[in-house]
């Protein structure tokens, strides 16, 4: 079984940047592809940001590449978010997620294990 715990929510001010991480256990963290959701109030979770194994691919959102930067250390079992000049419109629950096999980066049924989430609010 896979654990994975989320950290690095908050509530910010509009412009600001935060740094969010997903540490995962249970399993050899670097057979894994991950990915970061999120889920606002009212609407489906959608995807953010993908990593492949040894972080050659990467994919993002289409709106939100070059504000947002996924990342990985396989080292420390940890992906990592990084979101710059934040806007009330990302705010939501955001969760990683991870999977052995990747096809359609943004679907969410193709990852397996998902942690609980972890509060993003931008006030304006």
């Amino acid at each position: 079984q896979v654990q994975l715990v989320e950290s690095g929510g908050g509530l910010v001010q509009t412009g600001v940047s935060l740094r969010l991480s997903c540490v995962v256990s249970g399993r050899r963290f670097s057979d894994y592809v991950m990915g970061w959701f999120r889920q606002a109030p009212g609407k489906e979770r959608q995807f953010v940001a993908g990593i492949s194994r040894t972080s050659i691919a990467i994919r993002y959102a289409d709106s939100l590449e070059g504000r947002f930067t996924i990342s990985r250390d396989n080292t420390k079992n940890t992906v990592f978010l990084q979101m710059n000049d934040l806007k009330p419109e990302d705010s939501a629950i955001y969760y990683c997620a991870a999977t052995r096999e990747i096809t359609h980066w943004e679907r969410k049924d193709e990852y397996s294990y998902w942690g609980q989430g972890t509060q993003v609010t931008v006030s304006s």
